[in-house]
């Protein structure tokens, strides 16, 4: 069966990427965009483009919608698309627990699955799935994420979860010196259950993460880095085939390949 696509955010760099991929596979077909512009067809491949939500789900009729798009609009689109029978798989971060709350009543209510993935690299999913493992030997952790500058929400999704993926196996504890003092607030980062996140972000830097976990005598790094959004698109193509598959919320791309 060809799976019809909805991409929302196909101007950005993960949305064109995406639009390119879904095109050339033969198992997908790519029925509608949605964009903040109303340029018909500026696609180049005869693509019906959306300003509204409900009007291409409407004259579409997608089975899936692919969210590539801020987090100012990612929860909204989601709620919207589960309500009109479309299982969202949702690339883009900043969900607060509020929000996640939310979306796993509407999808129980509507019994189709919704997948939101912090990172589609299949290499970044088993390098927070690696660190999570190691987590059980070596709790003194740290994580260095680094995105291009015009990231806006930090700390980064993957880096959130890695650390709740942590948290699973690590019991909280503050680390370094009991009368540590930042000079300069914000010098240790943000502080989850006494884990300490760092964000970069500069021009040429795409996305990479760092986790550090050190022992004594020892210093062990487990480092992800995406060159190019290519990196992302197996972890796209793999959610639209599950995601036809579940019925429930899946958080995080770890609980399909691992």
């Amino acid at each position: 069966m060809v799976i019809k696509v909805a991409i929302a955010g196909p101007r950005g760099r993960m949305g064109k990427q995406a639009v390119a991929t879904l095109i050339k596979n033969n198992e997908f077909l790519l029925v509608s965009v949605l964009d903040h512009k109303n340029e018909e067809r500026f696609l180049e491949h005869d693509i019906p483009v959306f300003t509204s939500l409900e009007e291409l789900i409407y004259h579409t009729k997608p089975d899936v919608l692919v969210d590539l798009t801020v987090p100012s609009c990612v929860f909204e689109h989601t709620i919207t698309a589960l309500e009109n029978g479309v299982r969202p798989v949702i690339g883009t971060t900043g969900f607060t627990d509020l929000q996640l709350e939310e979306v796993r009543k509407k999808v129980e209510e509507k019994e189709i699955g919704c997948i939101i993935a912090p990172n589609f690299s299949i290499g970044a999913v088993l390098m927070m799935k690696f660190s999570q493992m190691a987590a059980k030997y070596l709790t003194d952790i740290e994580i260095i994420e680094m995105h291009h500058d015009q990231k806006v929400d930090a700390p980064s999704g993957t880096a959130l979860k890695t650390a709740q993926m942590i948290n699973d196996v690590r019991e909280s504890f503050e680390q370094g010196h009991t009368d540590e003092k930042e000079l300069i607030e914000g010098a240790r980062g943000a502080n989850i259950s006494g884990m300490h996140i760092h964000s970069v972000r500069l021009p040429g830097l795409v996305a990479h993460q760092q986790v550090l976990l050190g022992g004594e005598g020892q210093l062990l790094t487990l480092r992800h880095d995406s060159f190019d959004r290519t990196s992302f698109m197996s972890g796209i193509v793999l959610s639209i085939n599950e995601i036809m598959k579940h019925n429930t919320l899946i958080y995080g791309l770890e609980k399909l390949i691992l």
